[in-house]
């Protein structure tokens, strides 16, 4: 039975515990701050989101180099015989090509996934992945069986201003320039094309919590509840308060509850409040 090693970048914002729970590999984003430049993991969260708040400019990304790909693909090859690399949306970021191009060094043994989600949807699939490593299923069953996931991940998410997708030019097809001088809260939806869409706006963050936690039933439709994640952009009473009432709505527990990281929160900026749903 060929071994394989599962792969991701930081975006997938997993927990110290998951990561080692399912032995999983995580490349690093960058971000920049004037003059100083951070890997993804470098720069706690509450700090991060401290410094932001602080900024005059808002900080730059950078997704991984074909050669930052290249390096950990190769080491792990020396033990694994082939590799999933499960990554953040080709529409939000290009960490994903420069997978592909690092992938073309060593041929049919790299399995690159696109995952067309964010944070900790990226997360629900990674950890799905590891399950099917352990089950023993080959690469190609996984990453063909990893298309059914992800038709079954949701992500939606709040955003108390839209001030940082805007200046980030991560927008996508999120409306509501009027609505940030009206205090109305855009629920966003991970679309299936990979990229942000208005789901609904409401007119408090409560009010958006609620619709998030009544947009997950609805899309429901007749499924069941796999697993459930939430997270948090300096919002820790706010992610408390969606986490309770998704558990209570749903009737599942929260496999995790982090505080989404620097690379992510750039776009989303401190107030931001979401969650992921994988459905059978």
């Amino acid at each position: 039975m060929n071994r394989i090693a599962l792969v991701t970048d930081s975006t997938a914002d997993l927990t110290e515990e998951i990561i080692k729970e399912y032995d999983v590999h995580v490349v690093p984003l960058k971000i920049r701050f004037k003059d100083e430049e951070y890997l993804d993991y470098e720069i706690a969260g509450d700090k991060f989101y401290e410094l932001l708040t602080q900024a005059k400019e808002l900080p730059t990304t950078s997704q991984p180099s074909p050669e930052d790909f290249a390096c950990i693909y190769r080491n792990l090859l020396e033990e694994y015989d082939e590799i999933i690399s499960i990554h953040i949306s080709s529409g939000l970021s290009g960490t994903l090509n420069s997978a592909n191009i690092a992938k073309e060094k060593f041929g049919e043994r790299i399995h690159i996934v696109d995952s067309k989600t964010i944070s900790l949807g990226i997360g629900l699939m990674v950890v799905e992945a590891a399950k099917s490593i352990r089950e023993g299923l080959s690469a190609l069953q996984i990453v063909e069986g990893l298309s059914t996931v992800r038709k079954n991940v949701e992500v939606l998410f709040t955003l108390n201003t839209l001030e940082y997708l805007q200046k980030g030019g991560r927008i996508g097809k999120v409306q509501g320039m009027m609505g940030s001088l009206l205090n109305i809260k855009p629920v966003v939806r991970v679309g299936d094309d990979g990229i942000y869409h208005t789901y609904s706006k409401a007119r408090s963050q409560e009010r958006a919590i609620n619709s998030i936690v009544q947009a997950f039933q609805d899309m429901a439709q007749g499924r069941k509840y796999k697993s459930l994640v939430v997270a948090h952009g300096a919002a820790q009473q706010a992610g408390l308060y969606l986490k309770e009432a998704l558990e209570n709505a749903l009737q599942i527990k929260t496999k995790i509850f982090t505080q989404v990281g620097p690379i992510i929160g750039v776009h989303t900026g401190p107030g931001t409040v979401g969650a992921g749903v994988l459905f059978e």
